[in-house]
């Protein structure tokens, strides 16, 4: 289907008692951050399923692996070029030659990604015959040692090796004991440091990458000990099963959506106790386990979870948020078939071009359908906020206040602009939020004849004038004469 002649109607609300607004005064306060990120915050990952990976009566994988993944298609080229955080993740039963190893060099370079490798930790281990799903003995690094020799040989540049994929706690059909991941990941680190001469170019160790349990992580950094893990990774699904008839509810309970916020207090509280380098990234989430929802991972209704999703992670100070997955499966931002942006492609792009690293806090009047989230703008002055309304018959009209600090318990001063704000509203093609196409201010995203992304320009509106968030929509706002301190 040819999608250039689509374009966004506007969605009359014929009856007030169907839709209502409500007004909201927002608090900014920006007098000091609360948590940071990495600039690169926005990552997305590849993985290496084959076509024949299938779950729930369904193959979405098709050749969107990163063994078989055309990397020459103008398109994947285009949605990646300068844009995310690239993240390969591990599937231990594909094997990469070194062809194939330079063919996604040259990709990598030509769209000038940072690039995480994810190794396979289970390299030399046997299952337990008394503990099914464990794995036991030491790691054996020779693979990988082969691996970073031809690297460096190379000249290839690998930002981070990340240890592991899935084994930590529980695991996901296959756990390795924390003392013994501990171990582990010191002889990863050794042979980083002896292969890479070079300090400035020496990759970072990141682990275990894997679900966060308590227990489990604190052991694994205590035996590590300092200065060995740089980063610590973990996974979302919060959304459980793919095939879960519920899910289009779930992405839209803003109760059930708060429910992760203790995994990301959890980690964080582990972070401040060992203080690895780089903090805390969550280096897989998916949303829905095993390839996705069919039918809302690719949808916009999609974004309300993931954008939701990036914005508390940021609040507890997680540095990086890698999307599983860049293609492939359902829950890809490209359509594994046609390399096409789904919608949630567009919001994380908006995301890496508009939010700061610099968080700030916000505070509302009590409404738990409108979520808000603020940063510092990126690279400009001011300051950037996203609004969620996972509301199905509310709109909200929102003006803004700036907290007084040092001030509590007294009336914070309210905002009134001078410079036109730039405003930039997604919604579903249709007001459906199961569409596949998302508007960007009542115009459709669909890429142009040459495969580029399409401009995403911002509507200018008057300072003086309230922001407006339509029901189930969602919206950046970048405002810069906002005066906050910690944007200074």
């Amino acid at each position: 289907m040819n999608f250039k002649f689509a374009f966004c109607p506007i969605i009359l609300l014929l009856s007030a008692s169907l839709s209502f607004a409500q007004n909201v005064n927002v608090v900014i306060h920006g007098a000091a951050s609360i948590a940071k990120t990495d600039d690169n915050f926005v990552c997305v990952t590849l993985d290496w399923w084959p076509a024949e990976k299938c779950d729930y009566n369904q193959c979405p994988w098709g050749k969107a692996g990163i063994l078989n993944l055309d990397l020459r298609y103008g398109a994947l080229i285009n949605a990646i070029k300068d844009e995310f955080y690239a993240h390969p993740i591990k599937f231990t039963r594909g094997c990469l030659s070194m062809e194939r190893w330079d063919q996604l060099n040259r990709f990598f370079n030509h769209t000038g990604v940072k690039l995480t490798f994810g190794l396979n930790a289970l390299f030399g281990r046997n299952e337990s015959q008394t503990e099914k799903g464990l794995w036991i003995g030491d790691w054996q690094p020779q693979n990988t040692r082969d691996f970073m020799q031809y690297t460096i040989s190379k000249g290839y540049k690998v930002d981070s090796y990340e240890f592991g994929n899935q084994l930590s706690g529980s695991g996901m059909g296959a756990k390795v004991d924390a003392k013994q991941y501990g171990k582990d990941v010191i002889v990863l680190k050794n042979l980083v440091k002896e292969l890479y001469a070079h300090p400035e170019t020496e990759p970072k160790v990141l682990g275990p990458g894997g679900f966060y349990e308590e227990k489990w992580f604190n052991t694994f950094l205590e035996v590590s000990g300092q200065g060995v893990v740089d980063g610590l990774t973990h996974h979302i699904y919060n959304l459980g099963p793919g095939d879960d008839p519920n899910m289009m509810n779930k992405v839209l309970d803003p109760s059930y959506l708060s429910q992760v916020s203790q995994t990301y207090k959890g980690v964080s509280d582990v972070v401040n106790k060992f203080r690895p380098q780089l903090g805390a990234w969550v280096s897989e989430s998916g949303g829905a386990l095993k390839g996705g929802s069919k039918d809302v991972s690719r949808t916009f209704a999609d974004g309300f979870w993931y954008l939701d999703q990036m914005g508390m992670a940021s609040t507890y100070d997680q540095k990086v948020f890698c999307r599983q997955a860049l293609i492939g499966g359902n829950y890809g931002l490209l359509n594994a078939t046609t390399f096409v942006p789904n919608p949630d492609y567009y919001g994380a792009l908006l995301w890496h071009r508009l939010m700061g690293s610099t968080v700030l806090a916000v505070t509302k009047e009590f409404d738990p359908n409108l979520r808000v989230y603020a940063h510092c703008a990126k690279k400009k002055p001011g300051v950037s906020l996203i609004f969620i309304n996972l509301s199905k018959d509310r709109s909200f009209n929102i003006t803004l206040s700036n907290a007084k600090p040092g001030d509590a318990g007294k009336p914070n001063y309210e905002f009134v602009g001078k410079q036109n704000r730039e405003e930039y509203h997604l919604r579903a093609l249709t007001g459906d939020i199961k569409d596949d196409i998302v508007c960007l201010n009542d115009v459709p995203m669909v890429q142009t004849d040459s495969e580029d992304i399409p401009a995403m320009d911002p509507k200018l509106v008057y300072a003086s004038t309230p922001i407006s968030i339509a029901a189930q929509s969602i919206a950046y706002v970048t405002i810069r004469d906002f005066e906050a301190p910690a944007c200074v």
